[in-house]
């Protein structure tokens, strides 16, 4: 089987990994290229976001009635009747039982475990896997966690709907995309944001109305604005005088998003925003020098300037390369990429035609770890598990590694450097998920055959001398599995 290094690298570094390099071909670039374009739906049944809320909302006001109807419910014993005697018991409220409260309702929990469960399918089916791999850069960018209890159910659909479409498309276009989505507002909190002049801080002030949701008002609430500016556009702001906004800027933003809200009903539509004037800060607003008009056109204005502000080509860039190629990206490979942007008005395809074609993102050195997701997903590809007779849960076991799927414990993602995956116990994971997959398959598998198809000239002769001493299959392929060809990418 004629192999090459180059090929390893496509099929490894940019892709999820592969069971034989043949599928790369005799061009890893063309074969990277040919990939870019919108991502596939994904392999399984995705809740709509409004769909979500909706039901959430059900389960919210039949959790409500629940306690109200506990508290009416009479007392089996009135405290005047002698004792074993029951009193005369007044006709009761309806109680609404636990058990109703699901009824008709989707289980949020459920919810988030068939999202998983859609990602590992469709990242162990797909043809495409840099496409797949591009998906999972930019969900991670803008990130919306299944671990703040507010978002759970609703991010598959924020990664169908926001994400992948637009992976080859305007940077622009991704941002609106993210930014609105039900599930950002959601996440993030803006359904909790009201302009401090807007009609309905008005109402409430005079004691005539108060949050349709039966949320306190709070007046402006930054946490979309900020994450905007720092992580998805421009950058952590600087504090040596020469930052691209000021906490002015943040505040400004805040009120341009208040009026954005996710549905509190379905609407039948997919991840359908709703502006709702009644909430929105009337007036111009001042962001970054630009004065913005009243109303959700505002919006579009501020995104636009943020999209295409430099601050955001040169951060979005370099936060690509990190995740790719290295920890710390040659700076050759950033500034190819963030003229590739500016020169095509940040045309994401031809950012990754930059990054792809760059001959510094082909050295040799395996420079990235790969997260437990990355690992298990590139095992199980590998191994060709991808069918759906493999007997894996829901995550694959992912979560055990210490990374729970679509759960980043922020809005800054998970973490792209490999310090933050290297600690001893998390390594030890790593091991006992490799043992455990070899103990399941390793009889049928030959790890010295399978590190010739899939790793081609990757291979190392260390790696290939050690399979060679293994005492059987299983612990051939364990080694296999926890080879630095593997780890690393």
């Amino acid at each position: 089987m004629a192999t090459n290094f180059a090929a390893y690298i496509a099929a490894f570094r940019f892709g999820l990994g592969e069971a034989s390099l043949e599928v790369v071909g005799a061009d890893p670039r063309a074969w990277l290229l040919s990939q870019v374009g919108p991502a596939d739906p994904p392999a399984g049944t995705v809740r709509n976001a409004e769909d979500v809320l909706a039901d959430r909302k059900r389960i919210h006001k039949l959790a409500r009635e629940l306690k109200r109807s506990s508290k009416d419910a009479p007392s089996r014993m009135a405290p005047d009747q002698p004792d074993g005697e029951m009193a005369p018991a007044k006709a009761p409220k309806k109680v609404v039982r636990a058990s109703e409260a699901g009824k008709g309702s989707v289980d949020l929990n459920r919810a988030t475990r068939e999202d998983r469960h859609v990602r590992v399918r469709t990242a162990l089916a797909t043809g495409r896997p840099f496409a797949e791999h591009l998906v999972w850069f930019w969900a991670n960018h803008f990130t919306v966690s299944a671990a703040k209890g507010k978002a759970r159910g609703l991010v598959g659909s924020f990664e169908r709907d926001a994400i992948r479409p637009h992976i080859a498309g305007t940077f622009e276009a991704m941002l609106r995309a993210s930014t609105v989505h039900p599930a950002m507002l959601q996440y993030l909190d803006n359904q909790r944001s009201a302009g401090p002049n807007s009609p309905q801080v008005k109402r409430a002030r005079a004691g005539l109305g108060d949050d349709k949701a039966g949320n306190r008002l709070l007046g402006l609430n930054e946490n979309l604005a900020r994450e905007v500016m720092e992580l998805h556009t421009l950058g952590v702001a600087r504090t040596d005088g020469s930052a691209a906004y000021t906490q002015a800027d943040v505040t400004a933003m805040a009120a341009v998003l208040t009026g954005w809200r996710p549905p509190l009903e379905a609407t039948g539509r997919r991840a359908h925003p709703i502006f709702d004037a009644g909430w929105h800060e009337p007036g111009s607003k001042q962001v970054m020098g630009r004065t913005l008009p009243e109303g959700p056109g505002a919006l579009d204005e501020a995104l636009h300037l943020l999209a295409t502000h430099p601050s955001t080509a040169r951060h979005v860039c370099a936060r690509m390369a990190r995740h790719f190629v290295a920890d710390e990206p040659p700076p050759a490979l950033v500034e190819r990429m963030v003229s590739a942007w500016q020169r095509s008005g940040g045309q994401l395809a031809q950012v990754t035609q930059a990054m792809v074609t760059a001959p510094e993102a082909w050295v040799a050195t395996a420079a990235k770890l790969r997260t437990p997701e990355e690992f298990a997903v590139c095992s199980l590809r590998m191994l060709g598990q991808n069918s759906e007779s493999v007997a894996v849960s829901a995550d694959a076991g992912i979560v055990g590694m210490g990374q729970e799927i679509q759960s980043a414990p922020s809005p800054a993602g998970w973490p792209e450097r490999s310090e933050e995956w290297l600690g001893p116990e998390a390594m030890w994971t790593r091991v006992e998920w490799a043992q455990q997959l070899a103990r399941r398959v390793g009889g049928q598998q030959d790890a010295r055959s399978i590190a010739r198809q899939a790793l081609g000239d990757g291979l190392s002769e260390r790696t290939a001398r050690q399979l060679s001493q293994a005492a059987d299959g299983e612990q051939a392929l364990t080694m296999l599995l926890l080879a630095p060809e593997i780890q690393r990418r």
